[in-house]
């Protein structure tokens, strides 16, 4: 029997699991049954250990399989087809986990204010400023349909089947009714339509426009990309004071330790605000 084949298929069937996901998923299970002696079904703690130890030096990658490993034994232990969960007490290996990059406040200006030196400029512009004021996922942007649009927030479909309510500054209101004023074809159901078999413009063909837009900007182009301008939104809102529980919710993540990565970033912002804020902080105690 191919525990495996189950799993994903109760994935896919109670949890609404994407496509994408299922076959991520898939891949990482399979590979990590071939690498370990045995396979999963015998694998002890250790064996898994020894095989999350040996994987590239890559922390996302390694996260990401640990994840599919003890989602995997949480559904046998819940079928009770076994009765050790070999993931309980896994420790993953210590590797070091790139800081996210991010452009200033005044780059985000000038990326914005040379959209409208492109072609298609208005979209474009729409595009970047709903990237920057919401922290939307690219894909999320692109297969954006006209339903996600309530006025003066987004109504966003993200992973998992999951939605949540983004809010938008009124400058990026104003960019995306522009915009939704003069878009063809008129009756297409997505925001951001294109003539793509998908029928919305392709994550790939806004990549490029958005490089274009970087150099007329005079920024490097290798530091722009749509992944950029949604780091960019949660680290500016953090440098802002805004609650992490909060960008948490508004980027769609669903485990805070993913947004908590955002802390790093900026040490000196945190680092005043508890000698600001903690009772026993320095400063505080020395004005007694």
């Amino acid at each position: 029997m191919n525990y495996i084949d189950i799993f994903l298929e109760a994935l896919s069937a109670e949890k609404g699991r994407s496509e994408k996901t299922l076959t991520s998923y898939a891949s990482d299970l399979n590979h990590a049954n071939d690498s370990i002696p045995g396979g999963l079904m015998s694998a002890t703690t250790g064996d898994i250990q020894s095989y999350l130890s040996h994987l590239p030096d890559k922390a996302s990658s390694v996260a990401r399989k640990a994840s599919a490993l003890r989602g995997f034994y949480k559904f046998l232990m819940l079928e009770k087809v076994i009765n050790v969960n070999p993931t309980q007490n896994l420790e993953l290996p210590k590797r070091s986990r790139p800081l996210p990059k991010f452009l200033s406040v005044e780059e985000i200006d000038l990326l914005i204010s040379s959209a409208g030196d492109t072609k298609n400029s208005v979209r474009l512009r729409a595009m970047i400023e709903l990237l920057y004021a919401s922290g939307l996922r690219v894909s999320e942007l692109c297969e954006m349909p006209i339903t996600a649009n309530l006025g003066d927030k987004l109504l966003i479909h993200g992973k998992g089947a999951k939605e949540r309510i983004v809010p938008m500054h009124e400058g990026a209101q104003i960019a995306l009714r522009k915009w939704m004023s003069m878009r063809e074809p008129a009756e297409s159901k997505y925001v951001f339509p294109s003539n793509s078999q998908t029928g919305h413009i392709t994550r790939d063909g806004f990549f490029k426009i958005l490089k274009k837009c970087a150099v007329l900007a005079g920024i490097d182009p290798n530091r722009v990309s749509p992944h950029v301008l949604r780091h960019s939104f949660a680290s500016h809102l953090l440098a802002g004071g805004a609650n992490l529980r909060a960008i948490q919710t508004m980027l769609g993540h669903e485990d805070i330790s993913t947004t908590q990565i955002y802390t790093h970033v900026l040490p000196e912002k945190l680092r005043q605000t508890v000698v600001q804020y903690h009772p026993l902080s320095e400063n505080k105690v020395s004005k007694k």
